[in-house]
């Protein structure tokens, strides 16, 4: 109902048009609500709208990137290779807006500008760059883990007179034939962004602070028969994806490293090497990787010694060489060590020799040396989760702002929820669960739809119901995702994965790395228990919430023929 020219109330305001944002808006108008969408972007896609660069891609499978509450149009949608790149998924999401015709229900070229909480009508009421006001019950966040762009703190950047571009805004015009170009970041944009434009350019310099572990994605084209085989079983592979850790469409090993014959060891690693898959790496064969310092070690020697097999200069090689534990997010690639054969190609190890300044004419670092550009081009990450959170003027019950609430480091319960924020409904919020972003962002869809509906009908009797979690809820989650943590090797280096928050003893994790299985379990047992850890009288106010066990059961194994994918079956 439009009260005014400018003010909007509805049920539920989405903030986001990707992968989340498009789901949240089809499941609500399916239940009947009033929903819109508004993004600050031209398009829908989310972070495939914004990430343009040359060789962006999802790390995912194609078959498990994407939605599975369409099954028809998960079986005939087409795609050719075992990746999607950067335009096929952005096309993609486009297609899904128009087949279920949601265009009508998303209003783009809209920031969110701030959000108040109004007591006296459990509503939010929510300002954006259009100049306009929504009133709405419930209002949905879903911002995207990676959409505000870092930018790094150099002496002299300002001064450097070519072209300089972050690869989340990447301009289509942009030419970078002939030019001498500098790529500052080695992280998974980093890597792609330097495999795609090494055969392409003049000169390319890597900066590199901390070397990465990649091992190959084993990309490529697949045939009919692997395309009729996964729409012959995506029941069942849509059913597995929920009851793993990592939902990226295989079962996660249970065997120990140790437990593994020494001689049989390099067999294993190589296969893994040869397969592809960061996350397969990872998971698939070793239970213990990201959790034993023998296991983990054992996997740096090789993927080392395939970095001194591909890079043919010793120098290079040792620049490239990672100094930490693998515990970081797995990458994968294309070719990218492979790059470094080439003549046009250097690296720059920043901890040996860091930047000292930028001039009008390129980079100085502290071994004298000058380093010549023409274009910069910046891979250096984003203020993850919260960073898209904390620079809106986001006040709850109490007038607090969220960016306060979060002083001492991003928490939430359930990485969704928040105390003090009523109606307040993240999605990707901190220590949600670390897994394959569009079965993961279904999960939490669908939780937001439970609780919305459980609220309503609540408030049809007459009470005063908002989805609202206590602080003791908050307290409990962060301290058990920290708990989880500790039992990694993921809190032993600097990493996106924790917030590094000035004057705390330790870094807070911005993750659940206990899996998307267990954490479902969390879910059913906070639902059984009368909804543990939310304010009545939609829940029971107490605050046991970390008691869920995993439901895996017995799960087999299917592998094709062709050795191309690996699938869990319930």
């Amino acid at each position: 109902m439009t009260v005014d020219n400018k003010t909007t109330e509805l049920d539920t305001l989405v903030v986001g048009a990707g992968f989340a944002g498009i789901y949240q808006l089809y499941s609500l108008r399916k239940l009947g609500y009033s929903v819109k969408v508004i993004d600050k972007a031209g398009g829908v896609g989310g972070t495939w709208y914004w990430n343009r660069y040359p060789g962006a891609m999802s790390d995912s499978e194609s078959f498990v990137f994407r939605f599975t509450w369409d099954r028809e149009d998960l079986r005939t949608y087409p795609w050719t290779h075992r990746y999607l790149q950067g335009p096929e998924i952005l096309k993609y999401l486009e297609h899904v807006v128009d087949r279920h015709d949601l265009r009508k229900d998303i209003q783009l070229n809209t920031e969110l500008l701030s959000a108040d909480w109004d007591a006296k009508q459990d509503k939010w009421v929510v300002t954006t760059s259009t100049n306009e006001v929504f009133v709405v019950r419930y209002l949905i966040t879903a911002l995207g883990l990676l959409s505000t762009a870092k930018l790094p703190d150099i002496p002299g950047l300002d001064e450097f007179k070519g072209q300089i571009c972050h690869t989340s805004r990447w301009r289509e015009d942009f030419d970078l034939s002939d030019k001498r170009v500098g790529v500052l970041g080695n992280g998974s944009t980093g890597v792609q962004v330097i495999t795609a434009l090494a055969p392409r350019v003049k000169s390319l310099v890597s900066f590199q602070r901390s070397p990465q572990y990649s091992v190959p994605s084993g990309n490529g084209p697949v045939t009919p028969e692997y395309r009729q085989w996964l729409n012959d079983h995506y029941d069942e592979i849509v059913e597995s994806l929920p009851k793993t850790a990592t939902a990226f469409g295989f079962t996660e090993s249970t065997t120990p490293f140790t437990s593994v014959d020494p001689d049989k060891r390099e067999e294993v690693f190589q296969r893994l090497w040869n397969k592809g898959n960061g996350f397969r790496f990872l998971f698939s064969e070793f239970s213990d990787i990201a959790t034993s310092k023998e296991a983990n070690e054992a996997t740096c020697s090789f993927i080392k010694s395939k970095i001194a097999q591909i890079v043919k200069d010793p120098e290079k090689a040792r620049k490239l060489m990672p100094r930490e534990p693998y515990a970081r997010r797995p990458l994968c690639d294309s070719g990218y060590y492979q790059q470094f054969n080439r003549p046009n190609v250097d690296i720059v190890n920043l901890r040996d020799t860091p930047i000292e300044c930028f001039t009008s004419a390129g980079a100085k670092t502290s071994d004298g040396e000058f380093h010549e550009l023409d274009t910069l081009i910046l891979a250096t990450g984003f203020d993850a989760v919260e960073g898209s959170y904390t620079r809106i003027r986001l006040h709850g019950r109490s007038g607090e702002s969220l960016a306060d609430h979060w002083k001492n480091g991003p928490t939430s319960y359930l990485g969704c929820f928040v105390p003090g924020f009523p109606n307040l409904l993240m999605i990707s919020g901190p220590q949600g669960p670390f897994a394959n972003a569009p079965p993961n962002v279904e999960m939490q869809v669908n939780l937001n739809n439970e609780l919305i509906q459980r609220a309503e009908k609540l408030r049809a009797t007459g009470k005063a119901a908002v989805i609202e979690a206590i602080p003791e809820a908050e307290a409990d989650w962060s301290e058990h995702c920290n708990e989880v943590a500790q039992t990694t090797l993921f809190p032993s280096i600097p990493s996106w994965i924790f917030a590094n928050v000035p004057g705390a003893p330790k870094p807070i994790p911005r993750f659940y790395l206990g899996g998307l299985a267990n954490f479902i379990a969390v879910l059913d047992s906070v639902a059984k228990a009368g909804y543990d850890g939310f304010a009545a009288p939609l829940g029971n106010g107490r605050k046991e919430i970390c008691n869920g066990t995993s439901k895996n059961g017995s799960l087999d194994d299917v592998t094709l023929e062709n050795g191309t994918v690996q699938v869990a079956l319930a």
